[in-house]
């Protein structure tokens, strides 16, 4: 994906046996590359990325910031990452933030005929969050809402010094009948953005729906 703005972006991806996820993003986001030939191309595409996250930082900042994209790709890969995007927004005069990424992921073989009880259960046995069994438009699904804390580089602080950053979330799990989950995630680290934020996740959430390979739509049973 090319790291443009979104402006209400019907996006998909196809899992296996044929079964597609749509989404849609709202106006404003701008989103990760993940189709470089390779790294030169990546980097090329990271830096147009960060100046476009930090349009008032100075460049040193903004490679500084490509850098630390560059530094999860190998976490995105791994944790299945098919989208990942960023948004600024002003709330009440304060700068706020937020990501959301999609990505797929392989459902536990013990998650049986009912998977959304089985990963609420598995998540509340994690204890990382409030978690709730929820019916989408598309199927079952689990939501997880907590915090994260992570460490700064000083090189990002105004201190110079590494501080802690406590990110709010809210995940959502969708299992498919295909043996995968569909999971969607909203962080911010700026808890004024909040309201305004998981306002915005919430209709990302409900504008989720599945298609067979004939374009026919399909829900989750469960």
């Amino acid at each position: 994906m090319a790291a443009d703005m979104v402006e209400e972006a019907h996006l998909s991806v196809s899992g296996d046996e044929g079964i597609e996820a749509r989404w849609v993003m709202p106006e404003g986001f701008l989103e990760l590359p993940f189709e470089a030939e390779d790294t030169d191309e990546l980097a090329d595409l990271l830096l147009e990325f960060a100046a476009k996250s930090l349009p008032g930082a100075d460049e040193e900042v903004q490679t500084q910031w490509a850098v630390m994209c560059a530094l999860n790709y190998d976490d995105f890969i791994e944790a299945g990452l098919q989208y990942a995007g960023f948004v600024t927004t002003e709330v009440d005069g304060v700068r706020c933030t937020a990501t959301v990424n999609v990505s797929m992921t392989d459902l536990d073989e013990r998650a049986g005929r009912r998977p959304a009880g089985f990963i609420a259960t598995t998540l509340r046995h994690l204890d990382i969050g409030e978690v709730s069994e929820v019916s989408l438009p598309c199927g079952p699904a689990v939501t997880c809402i907590g915090n994260r804390t992570a460490t700064v580089d000083g090189s990002l602080t105004q201190s110079g010094e590494p501080e802690p950053l406590v990110t709010s979330f809210i995940q959502v799990q969708i299992p498919v009948n295909n043996g995968t989950a569909l999971v969607l995630e909203m962080g911010t680290p700026t808890a004024e953005g909040w309201d305004t934020f998981s306002a915005m996740f919430a209709g990302i959430v409900k504008s989720v729906r599945f298609f067979d390979d004939e374009g026919s739509p399909l829900v989750m049973p469960g």
